[in-house]
């Protein structure tokens, strides 16, 4: 039987409508040549990446530009009807905020094996407006992952800008007992391969 193994994509949120708005009058931009490059990156390539061994779930979150918690929620409890047990999560960035918000609020009646949280913001972003608002945490849950998860790793590089480093040295401290992985240059973990990531899952097989 092949292993699950559910993707979940990272997105923009706002705490107003206005600021959406704004956000794609002013600041998103269509470049043909950058959804093309989008298609290339690794989370896009991981499937293919894992092999027959795998089945690989990345399902379209709604509205990802103007992400909602409440709606994520609906969506990924749909997903994990469609999911057996033994499950891998993957969340990067605001993906990996929602999977540590749902997961310490709610209980799950899914075995979770593993549970990689990469790039994932605890805080508002210190080096712009990004704000978690519906997706806000409260970090005293967050305690709680270390009992949903078999196993818990935390990916980071420190050189990124759109999640700052604090936030995962934060998230160990809540999640002693998981495993991290640290970069310098891998910024917001937006390249085409994460070879080390597929030799992690693989490696428990």
């Amino acid at each position: 039987m092949k292993k699950q193994v559910i993707f979940i994509h990272g997105g923009e949120t706002f705490d107003s409508y206005e600021k959406y708005l704004a956000f794609l009058k002013d600041t998103a931009v269509f470049d043909p040549q950058k959804e093309l490059e989008k298609e290339k990156r690794w989370s896009r390539q991981l499937g293919n990446e894992l092999g027959d061994g795998f089945e690989f779930i990345r399902p379209t979150m709604p509205n990802k530009y103007n992400a909602k918690y409440a709606e994520w929620k609906i969506w990924f409890e749909k997903v994990l009807d469609y999911a057996g047990d033994n499950i891998i999560l993957i969340g990067h960035s605001l993906g990996g905020t929602f999977l540590i918000k749902y997961l310490s609020e709610n209980e799950v009646d899914k075995k979770i094996e593993r549970l990689f949280l990469v790039s994932s913001a605890l805080n508002d972003s210190k080096f712009g407006e990004y704000q978690l608002d519906t997706f806000a945490i409260d970090k005293k849950l967050v305690p709680i992952l270390s009992k949903k998860a078999d196993d818990i790793i935390l990916i980071h590089s420190k050189d990124d800008v759109v999640v700052p480093f604090e936030d995962f040295e934060e998230l160990a401290q809540l999640l002693p007992e998981a495993n991290t992985m640290i970069f310098d240059d891998r910024g917001h973990f937006l390249q085409e391969k994460f070879p080390e990531l597929v030799d992690c899952i693989k490696s428990e097989m």
